[in-house]
């Protein structure tokens, strides 16, 4: 992957972001408390039945959010922060969204990816900005090659990346690949700081790190298993 054109991509437009599955609490029944910014209304919409992709939401479920901005703030010190590895404590629409977004990655076709963006209101959010056009037509316009392979490679590693639940437990929940959106920077182990350059440079952190926040590309999937961004920037 070639992450130094990552700021370049930015500048350019500012990148990707969507996703749907239940609600879970830490195995002490407490949830989590927020670190996530200010969220828009939910997007309303019926479930089909003969949508493979469609997962009937509980009754106290809360729809699709729309966070993607950067966090340059991180609350409280006693905030807890869950980072987690292991794909089995996901839900399973979660869990099945990600294998079906790895899956089109690795075909090496981005029109894979389209059956899992979807459509009108429900769409997977791909810039900060507002996008004009075809979104795998958008998708390739900002990969370093034509054929959008840089951009699939650069999914691919994000899902394969540490995790983060952001407001567990509560009707904000959200899963977001990969963790360092949810953690100051400037405090990674070591060992944590090998797996970010998995993804970015060492200009790039250090640059991310005077901005005060990651702002590389990341992914949220809401506990429903809806993909509700693909974004970079801030």
């Amino acid at each position: 992957m070639n992450t130094k054109t990552f700021f370049t991509l930015i500048t350019a437009a500012a990148l990707f972001l969507p996703a749907t599955a239940a609600l879970t609490q830490d195995n002490d029944g407490k949830a989590p408390p927020s670190v996530m910014v200010p969220l828009p209304d939910p997007i309303q919409r019926g479930f089909d039945p003969n949508n493979p992709l469609d997962f009937e939401r509980p009754p106290e479920a809360n729809p699709a959010r729309n966070p993607a901005q950067s966090q340059t703030g991180f609350g409280d010190a006693d905030q807890k922060i869950e980072i987690l590895y292991d794909v089995d404590e996901l839900p399973f629409a979660v869990r099945r969204m990600r294998e079906l977004i790895m899956e089109a990655a690795r075909s090496g076709d981005p029109e894979q990816l389209r059956p899992l963006i979807g459509k009108g209101s429900d769409i997977t959010r791909l810039s900060l900005t507002d996008i004009e056009g075809d979104p795998i037509n958008y998708i390739q316009s900002v990969s370093g090659d034509k054929e959008g392979h840089e951009i699939l490679a650069i999914l691919l590693e994000v899902m394969e990346a540490g995790f983060s639940r952001l407001d567990g437990g509560t009707e904000n929940e959200l899963y977001v690949w990969p963790y360092f959106y949810a953690v100051p920077l400037q405090d990674l182990t070591p060992p944590q700081r090998v797996e970010l350059f998995k993804l970015v440079t060492a200009g790039d952190y250090e640059d991310m790190v005077s901005f005060g926040a990651y702002i590389f590309f990341r992914v949220g999937i809401t506990p429903e298993g809806r993909w509700l961004f693909f974004v970079a920037g801030d």
